[in-house]
């Protein structure tokens, strides 16, 4: 095994598959067979607008990514080879305000397996030690399931920060794997009733179809939508797809003291919201937040950790969300029909190792 395939961004559009050297270990790093790695929706502006997050290239991209240690360096424990699991792919600095606290995502000065340095779409990646791994103990845990953890991991950390208490009723803007996945956290912590809401008729027969209550909300209403489902406003709204319009129908979708967390990115140069939107902010007293990324600190849960062992314990389904499917040579073609919108997907997913 000297040199192995990957996905290789050489600048903006020129992304492509050819064979590279398999990285040599140092230190306590451990080299990883990548048996997943998912399509992310920042993958698509990523490869066709944005580059890599500091220009460098060539750079095998790919962040939500799983696979089983086949080598472990002088440094590492070998124990951890022939382990499967996922992968956290941010490596904080540790000495960051922010690192001395646990909140790692928020690291000022962090690396990054896929944007940053080389990633999971490739046959092997290196990770820098067994501190990012993240093991599964049911050998029968798909690595695509395993391979969905960090956006699992970002819907879950969502209805953490809502609060959403057992009983409560909730509203998800944005039907995507991530407003599934939140959905289906919801349900997990016990909320009465959960509505998905998208523009997107596709995307509200397939979360119907997982069997969700879901509304399209160009011709339908979510305030009335949620009191017909309810019979009142929601206690808890995720707004999952970055448009100002979205947080407005949310905002009225929420009961006076409700919570708002704010989940997508923004899309638009500004997110506007109307007067009369402002205005139901202060006289219900809605709390609005926002929600980045995940949380692997022990303290107070590691979401990712927490995510693994419940798909091991099959509490939690997430490959049913794949609609599309790929092996690595094909990842570009596969990449530039998402791009063109060719096809619709949930969450498309490359498959680089036998399951």
């Amino acid at each position: 095994m000297t040199t192995m395939k990957a996905a290789r961004l050489h600048k903006i559009g020129d992304f492509r598959v050819e064979e590279i050297p398999v990285p040599a270990l140092k230190g306590p790093e451990l080299l990883l067979k990548v048996g997943a790695c998912g399509i992310c929706g920042s993958d698509i502006p990523r490869i066709y607008q944005l580059g890599t997050s500091n220009q460098k290239y060539p750079l095998t991209i790919g962040h939500e990514f799983s696979g089983t240690i086949v080598a472990a360096g002088p440094d590492a424990d070998p124990a951890l080879i022939g382990q499967r699991g996922a992968v956290f792919p941010l490596i904080p600095c540790g000495t960051c305000p922010m690192c001395r606290i646990g909140k790692y995502v928020m690291c000022t000065d962090y690396d990054y397996m896929g944007s940053r340095r080389d990633g999971g779409f490739a046959e092997y990646v290196v990770l820098p030690s067994a501190w990012h791994f993240v093991p599964s103990s049911n050998p029968e845990t798909p690595m695509e399931a395993l391979a969905m953890t960090e956006p699992a991991c970002v819907a879950q950390h969502a209805i953490r920060k809502s609060a959403l208490a057992p009983g409560e009723t909730a509203v998800i803007f944005g039907a995507g794997p991530i407003g599934i996945l939140a959905a289906r956290w919801a349900r997990l912590f016990e909320a009465s009733q959960v509505l998905l809401v998208d523009i997107d008729d596709e995307k509200v027969r397939f979360a119907r179809d997982r069997g969700f209550s879901a509304v399209n909300s160009r011709r339908t209403d979510p305030d009335k939508a949620l009191r017909d489902l309810t019979g009142g406003l929601a206690d808890v709204v995720i707004e999952g797809t970055g448009f100002g319009s979205a947080l407005e129908q949310g905002i009225a979708c929420a009961r006076p003291m409700g919570r708002i967390v704010l989940l997508g990115n923004p899309i638009q140069e500004t997110s506007a919201i109307s007067r009369k939107a402002h205005s139901s902010i202060l006289r219900k007293e809605l709390q609005i937040s926002g929600a980045w990324n995940s949380n692997y600190s022990p303290f107070p849960i590691n979401e990712w950790r927490y995510t693994v062992e419940l798909m091991d314990s099959g509490r939690l389904e997430t490959s049913d969300l794949i609609t599309h499917r790929c092996q690595l040579d094909d990842l570009p073609a596969l990449c530039q029909k998402i791009r063109t919108h060719e096809i619709t997907i949930c969450k498309a997913m490359c498959n680089i190792a036998a399951q």
